[in-house]
């Protein structure tokens, strides 16, 4: 297995992981929160495709799909088209109200992008140096790995979710 097949395998388990937190719930259950702080389905299936849509497009010099296709538009979110979720507040997690099939739209945008830049990388692309403000700087390797942690932790986190929601008759 090269490094593209492999990390096409992890991004495709976070597709996998996400679409089963978010394919089919009720609307109610998609911005169900378990409490007034805790986090909706529609907020992190959004952050994290915020995230893999921000940081891919920075490492792969291309536009983010959230502004060059109008997905900040059509989900009409009270935030700047920059944001991606990182620091949010309850009341900033609570403003997104969503539905599914949107957040899977925006999502299957993003994993094509992703899809179609792992495809062409080489061993040798992982070293490449993708961030200096850190110390040490930050590998292409290291952002992909980070990208992929972040993207599992929070599509799990919706699953819970939607296991509650669901368990508590929401929906």
């Amino acid at each position: 297995m090269d490094i593209s097949d492999l990390l096409v395998d992890a991004f495709g388990r976070i597709r996998d992981a996400t679409h089963g937190a978010v394919d089919g719930a009720a609307p109610a259950v998609v911005t169900y929160r378990p409490d007034a702080d805790a986090n909706s389905i529609a907020w992190l299936a959004w952050h994290l495709t915020r995230i893999q849509d921000d940081h891919v497009a920075a490492v792969a010099g291309t536009e983010q799909r959230w502004i060059a296709d109008g997905w900040a538009e059509r989900f009409g979110l009270p935030f700047a088209p920059s944001a991606t979720g990182y620091g949010h507040r309850s009341d900033e997690v609570g403003a997104v109200q969503t539905e599914g099939p949107l957040l899977l739209a925006y999502f299957d945008a993003v994993h094509e992008q992703t899809i179609g830049y792992l495809r062409g990388l080489g061993p040798a692309d992982l070293d490449r140096i993708v961030d200096e403000r850190w110390d040490p700087p930050v590998s292409l390797g290291v952002r992909l790995v980070s990208v992929v942690a972040d993207n599992l932790e929070h599509s799990g986190q919706a699953a819970y979710v939607r296991g509650l929601a669901e368990r508590s008759g929401v929906g």
